[in-house]
C-alpha cells in the first residue's frame, strides 16, 4: 500500500513539473506527500494545494526546525513533520481555542494538539499562541504560514511589524519565512470581505522587519481568478489565484 501511494504521488508530481521552473521535489519530500498516515481528507485535496512543491519551493530539509503558523487542521504539519524526519521538530503554533456558541458543547481540540499526540507525529510540538504573543522555544530554519497572512490585516489591535519583527528573530540566522496567501487586485483592501490580500502589501510589509525577498513560486497561480469574488465562493474555492512568496533572514 505504502509504495502504491509512494507511486501515485511521483505521477502527480511528474505531471505538474511543467508547471513549475523549480527543481523536481526529493525524495523525502515525495516520500512525506505519500506517508500512509496522512487523513485521507488530506491527500484529497493535494491536487490543488501542491504541496511536494510549496516544500520544495520552501527549501523543507532533514533535521531542520520548521515552525507552522496558525496550520489550522494541520494540513501541512503533517507533511513537515514527515519530511524533516525525527532529528527535525515542528511547532505547530495555533491560536486560543473559540469556545462553540452552545455552552452545551465541549471547546473543540485544535488540530495542532491532535498531532501532537499522535505517536505518528511525535516530532511536533504545539505551542498556543496569538499573532501578538508569537514565539517558539528554539530557533527556527523556516517560518510558513498559508493562507492566514490576510487575517492579520483583520485582527483588531494586532501591530504587523511587531508581528514580522518577532518572525524575524524566531530564525536562524539566513532562515526563511514563506507566506503564502490568496492574491488580491493590486491596491485592494479586501482583507476582511473577500479575504483575500494585494501581494504588494505582503512584501513591503515583511521586508520592512529586515527580511530580504527570496522568491516567488507561481505553482498555485490562476489565470482566470479575476480577484472580484470571495475566496468562499463555491465556483472558486479551493481555485483561487495563490501567491507563494519567500523571503531570507540575512546570514
Amino acid at each position: 500500500m505504502k509504495s502504491k501511494l509512494m507511486m501515485a504521488a511521483v505521477a502527480a508530481i511528474a505531471l505538474s513539473a511543467g508547471a513549475s521552473a523549480q527543481a523536481a521535489p526529493a525524495p523525502y519530500v515525495v516520500a512525506a506527500v505519500a506517508d500512509k498516515s496522512r487523513p485521507e481528507a488530506d491527500t484529497k485535496r493535494d491536487a490543488d494545494r501542491k504541496p511536494a512543491e510549496m516544500l520544495q519551493f520552501a527549501g523543507v530539509k532533514p533535521g531542520q526546525t520548521v515552525v507552522d503558523f496558525l496550520p489550522g487542521g494541520g494540513y501541512f504539519t503533517r507533511i513537515f513533520a514527515k519530511a524533516v524526519g525525527p532529528k527535525g521538530v515542528v511547532y505547530a503554533v495555533y491560536p486560543p481555542p473559540r469556545a462553540p456558541a452552545d455552552p452545551s458543547k465541549p471547546t473543540p481540540t485544535p488540530g495542532a494538539v491532535t498531532i501532537a499526540a499522535d505517536p505518528a507525529y511525535a516530532n511536533v510540538k504545539a505551542v498556543q499562541a496569538t499573532p501578538a504573543s508569537f514565539a517558539v522555544p528554539q530557533k527556527a530554519d523556516l517560518v510558513w504560514t498559508s493562507q492566514n497572512y490576510h487575517d492579520l490585516h483583520n485582527s483588531k489591535g494586532l501591530d504587523l511589524a511587531a508581528f514580522n519583527k518577532a518572525v524575524y528573530d524566531a530564525l536562524k540566522p539566513g532562515g526563511v519565512y514563506v507566506v503564502l496567501d490568496h492574491a488580491a487586485a493590486p491596491g485592494a483592501d479586501v482583507t476582511s470581505t473577500l479575504h483575500r490580500i494585494d501581494p504588494a502589501v505582503v512584501r513591503r510589509e515583511v521586508e520592512a522587519a529586515g527580511f530580504k525577498f527570496d522568491g516567488e513560486d507561481k505553482t498555485l497561480a490562476n489565470a482566470t481568478d479575476d480577484h472580484s469574488k470571495a475566496v468562499f465562493d463555491p465556483a472558486l474555492r479551493g481555485h483561487t489565484d495563490q501567491f507563494v512568496y519567500k523571503f531570507r533572514k540575512p546570514k
